[in-house]
């Protein structure tokens, strides 16, 4: 068969090893029609030039002057990509590595169905190789969150069935182009985190749906249990309370702020007293909404 053309865009930023070895993982996939689209978002250390060094004509090289974001990265990685003719686009975190096989079941995948917007794999931890990261994402609009199902369950098959998703989690996503020009590209205002949430409920208000992908498998470098840098809690919580903002009802915003800031808050800190960077990063987040107008779609 003629194998659609596939643009994998992966995103680098001060993240060399990570990135080296994401690569090295890629071009040891099975997927006979495909091209590597690297996007280093202003790296310090001339990580760019080690890049193209190590790679050669490998990959396609777009150096960015400064950070403009997982959002603003990606978009201009997917931009090149529509120039150059891809049939489908692929982001995918640098953090990750991939099984050889990966790309092909996404793609069999797709083909068969001519309503996805976007498609995900299964993700297991990259530490703990046989533990789920993902399969695939869900949203409650009611209480603001989204979860990875199945993050931190034993691999048992108990994800074993291709099914619809909310989201796909954005450490990789395959889009069909003309999902991806239906849609429009990733939204700016998160600049990082929840940007593909919100990018998939844009797919739902077109007809689109987001799908899991049981076969297709890949290992993300993430974490069980530790406290992430404040400023990831500031942009999580930040861009949850923008996502409602944008793509939920003021009831949605009343009863998910209502929830967070006044049950869940106060309890994460009877229990955690010592993590207060947490509580100040959460409300700078809430500030930060109080002092902008509503956002618009």
């Amino acid at each position: 068969m003629a194998w659609p053309r596939v643009a994998v865009v992966v995103l680098n930023w001060n993240g060399l090893a990570d990135t080296v070895r994401c690569l090295e993982s890629l071009f040891q996939v099975s997927y006979p029609d495909y091209y590597v689209i690297v996007v280093d978002n202003g790296s310090a250390n001339d990580e760019a030039g080690a890049l193209q060094r190590r790679f050669g004509d490998r990959i396609v090289l777009i150096a960015n002057d400064r950070n403009y974001g997982f959002t603003g990265g990606c978009n201009i990685g997917a931009a090149r990509a529509l120039e150059l003719g891809c049939d489908y686009l692929l982001l995918l975190n640098n953090d990750t590595v991939v099984a050889p096989d990966f790309l092909e079941e996404l793609v069999k995948a797709a083909e068969a169905l001519p309503d996805a917007a976007a498609l995900c794999p299964k993700v297991y931890f990259l530490d703990w190789p046989d533990i789920i990261y993902s399969a695939g994402g869900e949203v409650n609009l009611w209480l603001g969150r989204s979860r990875q199902v199945g993050r931190g369950q034993p691999e048992w098959g108990q994800f074993d069935r291709l099914r619809p998703c909310d989201y796909a989690d954005g450490c990789c996503m395959l889009i069909p182009r003309r999902a991806w020009e239906a849609v429009g590209p990733l939204d700016d205002d998160y600049f990082t985190y929840w940007e593909e949430t919100d990018w998939c409920f844009r797919a739902r208000e077109r007809g689109l749906r987001c799908y899991y992908v049981p076969t297709a498998r890949i290992w993300h470098k993430a974490a069980r249990s530790v406290d992430p840098d404040p400023r990831f809690y500031y942009f999580f919580r930040r861009n949850a309370i923008l996502f409602l903002r944008k793509r939920g009802k003021p009831y949605h915003l009343a009863t998910a702020l209502a929830y967070h800031y006044l049950v869940l808050a106060p309890w994460f800190l009877l229990r955690h007293p010592r993590r207060w960077r947490r509580a100040f990063a959460e409300a700078r987040a809430l500030l930060f909404h109080l002092r902008r107008r509503p956002a618009g779609g």
